[in-house]
């Protein structure tokens, strides 16, 4: 298992956390004795005890996916002209995001990371996407955030050989990508199995599935008592309880140090523009909403009492909308950008929060 010595040592050190925490400690000690004589520092002490007080792991976990779209036409741009030599209406369009400016997200203080911070704060580990084609895209966006475009470009074609694993090591900061082929759930069950059985876990592993589910079985039914399964196996191989928190072991748990665990949430589908008769009749709006009713409930996300956080595509395709799809399922490498962005202030969260 790689050391993941980015939680220790990237982007805010310790030394940096004791500084500022002393500084900041200091600035509070001196408002409190010079309060009688300048007043309006005692809004100053009010405004710096609110932002501490908000600054908890839990609550800007669950701000991380508050992420807006401006999506607009590029300059030049006529779209009432069909030319297929300027590509697909995908070029067609400019799409910027960041972070929503509400007062408690801005408090978060999310960032989008360059190729310089991500390599350190990924340093020396072990990334495990498991999925199907969604996962196999935030694959790309994550090695085109630590790698030159031209190296990327020569990668591409591995990476969506159709129906198959990849594997590739960035031997210059020490990372180790594993992209595993795993459309259903129960794929993703026996992926969890084998490292319980092996004891040996990835840093991160990011975990996606529903699509095929939909489309090969059409049972949400059955597809939230396969997610309980896999919720379950997940569970066995954390040192602490998901539903009470890291401080409550789990009894027959793994000891060693478990990933950090992502769920790959399901685009919303524009099912008008599927590309297949057999997509538009089962993969409609209300089984669309049946397989996420089911995710809830299995309990598998952090934000209802399980063990993985949410990467929202969901909402970051529904947000970004149609002007970023050709096929109503598969999006702009934007939005995939975009939760690779997320998963990484997740991380920072973290990190912060075990020093």
């Amino acid at each position: 298992m790689g050391n993941m010595s980015s939680y220790n040592h990237h982007l805010l050190s310790r030394q940096k956390i004791l500084f500022f925490s002393c500084c900041l400690f200091i600035s509070l000690a001196l408002c409190v004795h010079l309060n009688p004589y300048f007043p309006i520092i005692s809004d100053l002490v009010t405004t710096v005890q609110s932002y501490v007080v908000f600054d908890s792991r839990d609550a800007c976990v669950n701000l991380v996916n508050e992420i807006v779209w401006d999506v607009k036409v590029k300059p030049n741009v006529d779209l009432s002209v069909k030319n297929e030599s300027n590509g697909t209406k995908l070029d067609f369009y400019d799409k910027n995001w960041e972070w929503s400016k509400a007062a408690n997200v801005a408090l978060c203080d999310f960032q989008k990371l360059g190729k310089f911070d991500a390599s350190e704060l990924l340093n020396g580990s072990w990334i495990v996407i498991a999925g199907d084609s969604q996962a196999r895209f935030v694959a790309l966006s994550l090695l085109s955030l630590v790698l030159d475009t031209e190296r990327v470009e020569s990668i591409k074609g591995e990476l969506f050989k159709r129906h198959s694993d990849y594997h590739m090591e960035v031997s210059e900061i020490g990372v180790k990508l594993d992209y595993v082929w795993a459309p259903f759930e129960k794929n993703l069950t026996n992926l969890i199995s084998g490292y319980k059985k092996k004891k040996s876990y990835p840093d991160v592993l990011i975990m996606g599935s529903g699509l095929w589910h939909m489309l090969r079985v059409t049972n949400a039914s059955d597809y939230g008592e396969s997610l309980t399964q896999l919720r379950n196996s997940v569970v066995s191989v954390l040192p602490f309880s998901p539903e009470f928190g890291k401080n409550v072991p789990v009894k027959g748990s793994e000891s060693v140090k478990s990933p950090l665990l992502f769920w790959l949430g399901m685009p919303m589908l524009i099912n008008g523009m599927l590309n297949t008769v057999d997509k538009k009749e089962k993969m409609t709006d209300k089984m669309w909403h049946e397989y996420d009713a089911a995710l809830c409930k299995s309990k598998l996300l952090h934000q209802f009492g399980g063990p993985l956080s949410l990467l929202d595509i969901q909402t970051l395709s529904w947000n970004c909308g149609p002007r970023c799809t050709v096929d109503g399922m598969h999006y702009d490498g934007a939005v995939y950008d975009a939760a690779v962005h997320i998963m990484l202030n997740t991380l920072l969260i973290e990190s912060h929060h075990s020093l």
